[in-house]
């Protein structure tokens, strides 16, 4: 960590005081963004709070991943997000059963879920550079300090489950959304269709913050949101660090370009028995050999 602190330090250059200009501060007075890609590992964990004992939510007990998104953002281009299934099984080292990858954050935490994340993507050692841990609640607490994101859903959405005390009623169409209703639509599942359905979701969500914080420039207080929030996420991204990013990936005409990991169609094979509640046939998915150039870090100049 050390030395990836190190090397990163190269990547964000200083600011110049020369840099701040007269008047309300811009986007780009507040901090500069990497002259070179980084990769970021986005952990949505089905918990209100860090450290909660339980989630309150299914399966119970102890955070799960309930979103995995791998982050590239690039000095130009596209923001590049790769999308993980949480349900793929993975095999750790010494296990006799495979488990669901989303269960790696509940053993092992941030440093287990990446080392997962690079051997499933074939990531080059010492990526992803960064991770970002958040809650349901530092999502509703980012919703709330831009006030209402604007999001598509594709169709009504309606489901109750009186042990999560969850209760998702949203109507299809362009609509403002509130914290709240943002996170019923990340938490949707479409029975017929859960994992196309949670990932599909998930990306209208991610464009719709996106685009609500760059259309909010300058009036949003980026920092202040950003001071707000740190102590309702996990992340080894220093304050710098993070406001320089968000001033790339927000740069004018910034669009963000998503790739979901490829997986194996599903199998015919699994008997009856293989498909009950909690057995390895419904995690689930299993990840299709990937070429060699998969999601290959974009060339960077010579310095």
């Amino acid at each position: 960590m050390v030395a990836g602190g190190s090397l990163l330090d190269l990547v964000w250059p200083r600011r110049d005081q020369g840099d701040q200009q007269a008047g309300g501060p811009t986007l780009q007075d507040l901090a500069k963004p990497p002259n070179r890609p980084v990769t970021l590992l986005l952990i949505g964990v089905d918990s209100d709070r860090l450290g909660d004992a339980s989630n309150k939510a299914a399966p119970a007990g102890p955070a799960n991943a309930d979103t995995l998104m791998l982050l590239r953002v690039n000095p130009s281009g596209p923001v590049q997000v790769l999308q993980l299934p949480t349900n793929v099984a993975v095999q750790l080292p010494g296990q006799q059963r495979p488990q669901a990858l989303a269960s790696l954050y509940r053993s092992g935490g941030p440093a287990l879920v990446a080392d997962a994340v690079r051997d499933l993507a074939g990531l080059p050692a010492g990526k992803p550079d960064r991770y970002l841990v958040m809650n349901r609640g530092s999502l509703r607490a980012l919703v709330d300090g831009l006030g209402l994101v604007e999001v598509n859903p594709s169709r009504t959405m309606r489901y109750r489950d009186k042990s999560q005390n969850l209760t998702i009623d949203l109507q299809t169409g362009l609509q403002r959304l509130r914290a709240n209703q943002v996170e019923q639509l990340v938490r949707w599942r479409d029975p017929e269709r859960p994992l196309e359905s949670r990932l599909t979701n998930q990306e209208e969500v991610a464009r719709g913050l996106q685009r609500e914080l760059a259309l909010s420039q300058p009036e949003l207080n980026l920092a202040d949101l950003v001071a707000k929030l740190q102590g309702q996420v996990e992340t080894n991204l220093s304050r710098t660090e993070t406001l320089g990013l968000l001033v790339a990936a927000l740069a004018p005409d910034r669009e963000l370009s998503f790739t979901t990991l490829p997986l194996e169609p599903p199998s015919d094979q699994a008997t009856a028995s293989d498909k009950g509640p909690g057995k390895v046939a419904q995690l689930l998915e299993r990840v299709e050999t990937l070429p060699d150039l998969f999601w290959a870090e974009p060339a960077t100049p010579a310095p």
